[in-house]
């Protein structure tokens, strides 16, 4: 069993700023990829960023110089560090990995999700 488990949504201002994480727990032999996606009311999931076991990462153009990817492989969590936010940045965020319990087989997991609200 893989459980991921989201934490730091909130309601914000405008320009302000949130950091959210998420914990894989359960069989995880290891973890090549994990990101973070969001669902706003009547639109598809979207993918925000992503980082790589080797710390490679990878942002949507509407988040790029605002939000920030990182992981502690150690602890198996990934951080998201969203800077300047905007009403349109208001979504539920998941929390994604592409991980192993068992090589080499690979599966995605999704997290929960987070809801981000931010206020004009």
């Amino acid at each position: 069993q893989v459980q991921l488990v989201e934490s730091g949504g909130t309601l914000v201002q405008t320009g302000g700023s949130l950091r959210l994480s998420c914990a894989a727990s359960g069989s995880i032999f290891s973890i090549s990829a994990m990101g973070w996606y969001r669902q706003a009311p009547g639109k598809q999931r979207e993918l925000v960023a992503s980082i790589t076991s080797g710390g490679s990462t990878n942002y949507a153009d509407s988040v790029k110089g605002r939000f920030t990817i990182s992981r502690d492989n150690a602890k198996n969590t990934v951080y998201l560090q969203m800077n300047s936010l905007k009403p349109e940045d208001t979504a539920v965020y998941y929390c994604n990995a592409v991980l192993s319990s068992r090589p080499p087989y690979e599966y995605a997991y999704w997290g929960q999700g987070t809801q981000v609200t931010v206020s004009s």
